[in-house]
């Protein structure tokens, strides 16, 4: 499975169900494009949890109900609860860790 760019018109469906790791990101970010093989990558090799990005200067209203204030931000959300909350680079294993996985 592939990361899903989604926005503020599919975010509530998308997380609604199941564990969702969701990548707050902008386009010019340093550490967010560092980020993005990493998302990849995870997305690729755990099935059971959707990798997803959202644009925050395209979807501002989607940052400020998460309180994103810096980027990379992730937010790993369970049936649509949040549940977990970090920023900044991560690496592949510190994203396995993130989402309870090794």
């Amino acid at each position: 499975m592939s990361v899903l760019h989604i926005d503020s018109s599919n975010f509530n469906e998308t997380i609604k169900e199941g564990i969702t790791l969701v990548d707050f990101y902008a386009d010019w970010c340093g550490p967010c494009k560092m980020l993005a093989p990493n998302l990849e990558t995870l997305a690729n090799e755990v099935t059971n949890i959707k990798v997803c990005k959202v644009n925050v200067d395209s979807n501002p209203d989607l940052a400020r109900q998460f309180n994103v204030f810096s980027i990379p931000t992730l937010i790993l959300f369970k049936d649509g609860e949040k549940i977990k909350q970090a920023s900044g680079f991560q690496s592949v294993d510190s994203l396995y860790k993130f989402v309870g996985i090794k």
